[in-house]
């Protein structure tokens, strides 16, 4: 007799678990604020980013945090590449002074890269899906 699979539905419990954790995570990071009366949302990577010199270096943390989930979660070596692209741009962007600031706002890496794993994951369910 051969080992029953794991329980699907208890894998994607677990996983839309981890997804919604990240999601707020890069919430907080990237959209946690809005400026009064504008559409404009930011948040701790653009505080911190004020903070000079080592601010943009902080923000890297929760964003490295993130790639690391979805290094666990599967996600191929490209994926992995064009997330750390992305978090590579946020910190040379944000590493410009009082510009690089402004533009950081607009630069939203974590939203961008969990956007990036959700996509990644449906596709991979929609084709074990296919294959069962």
């Amino acid at each position: 007799m051969s080992p029953s699979p794991p329980d699907s539905a208890a894998r994607h419990a677990d996983l839309a678990s981890r997804l919604d954790r990240l999601d707020a995570l890069a919430q907080r990071m990237d959209a946690a604020f809005r400026i009064p009366f504008t559409r404009i949302r930011f948040g701790w990577d653009g505080i911190l980013g004020l903070l000079p010199g080592v601010g943009d270096t902080l923000a890297v943390a929760p964003a490295i945090y993130i790639v690391q989930q979805a290094h666990d979660m599967g996600a191929s070596r490209l994926l992995l590449a064009r997330m750390s692209t992305n978090i590579g741009i946020d910190w040379l962007v944000g590493l410009v002074p009082l510009v690089g600031d402004i533009l950081d706002v607009g630069v939203k890496s974590n939203t961008r890269n969990l956007a990036l794993l959700r996509q990644h994951l449906q596709k991979r369910n929609r084709g074990s899906n296919s294959m069962t």
